[in-house]
């Protein structure tokens, strides 16, 4: 890759924090001067940051909003801003995923992101070839997990058990403290956001057998395999399963002996604590409201509504 540059920002980092409030219209002391419905930025997004999106939008313009489940599509949960005309909304915020997302930013389609990974190398490249740089700021935690059926009895799974299994050493749920029955593990497409994580995180380079016949499209692909599947393994990320799933059939389960919850995750004890990211170019206009939104969203008051979508404040 030549003549690219990727900047990180280290500034405020959040996690998850579940709050018991359904609906809010309490005022978080965010306001940005002169942002309306009509001039609202282009915002993408990951299939897991859409509600966090969302009650920025609703939020920023003072609007209410509540949580509904979609019950005609994958009965995931989403928020839904008090509005009589969606179309505005639609208009201003997508959820492209992970992968669309950053495309959308880098072809200019949209001015800011919100993602669940720092770019891929194919995004990386993609940026190169545009002569786009990216500025990438961590704003909240979330944690990369991995989930089976309820009636599995395996708690815990070390990172060498995890690879040797995604590399087909192990084959029997047996050999890792579970019943004598084969295991079935599942990937994610290429380039969505939890193939990226496992592969970076948990891989690291090391390749996995190809498991082109078990891969799960979509974020809700895995619960709806795993719900049905008692020896079936995947990954997703916590935010998703725990607020937007919110599954009663579908576990996760310990890594290393260390179990993925809001404690483990603010204090990064758990091996897969991982970031969501703010993304904008690097050469968007400092007084363009795409790029105060990006400021606001590391203030104080944009940590309030982190924690309002259901991340945790570090």
């Amino acid at each position: 890759m030549k003549n690219f540059k990727i900047t990180l920002t280290f500034g405020l980092i959040f996690g998850l924090l579940f709050p018991s409030c359904e609906k809010s219209d309490e005022d978080m002391g965010v306001v940005i001067n002169g942002l309306t419905a009509e001039n609202y930025p282009n915002v993408d997004c990951s299939t897991s940051a859409g509600p966090l999106q969302a009650i920025i939008y609703c939020k920023l313009l003072g609007l209410n909003y509540s949580w509904e489940r979609n019950l005609a599509l994958d009965n995931v949960y989403f928020v839904s801003p008090d509005i009589d005309d969606y179309t505005a909304f639609y208009e201003k915020a997508d959820v492209s995923g992970t992968h669309g997302a950053y495309v959308s930013l880098i072809n200019k389609e949209s001015d800011l992101i919100l993602v669940a990974r720092e770019p891929s190398n194919d995004e990386l490249d993609a940026a190169s070839s545009e002569k786009v740089e990216l500025n990438v700021t961590p704003i909240a935690l979330d944690a990369f997990i991995f989930i089976t059926n309820m009636n599995n009895s395996v708690k815990s799974l070390t990172t060498s058990q995890i690879k040797d299994i995604y590399k087909n050493n192990i084959t029997n749920w047996k050999d890792v403290g579970g019943n004598d029955s084969p295991i079935h593990p599942y990937v994610r497409n290429a380039n969505s956001g939890s193939q990226e994580l496992m592969e970076k995180l948990v891989m690291k380079g090391e390749s996995m057998t190809d498991w082109s016949e078990a891969i799960l499209s979509g974020m809700a692909g895995p619960f709806s395999t795993i719900r049905v599947d008692e020896n079936g393994l995947c990954y997703t990320v916590y935010y998703y399963k725990e607020r937007m799933v919110r599954d009663q059939v579908v576990k996760h389960i310990s890594v290393d002996n260390v179990y993925p919850e809001k404690k483990t995750i603010k204090n990064q004890s758990y091996p897969y604590t991982t970031f969501v990211y703010a993304v904008v170019r690097q050469d968007l206009d400092r007084d363009s409201m795409a790029y105060k939104i990006y400021e606001a969203l590391q203030t104080n008051g944009g940590k309030r509504i982190i924690e309002e979508s259901g991340y945790i404040a570090n």
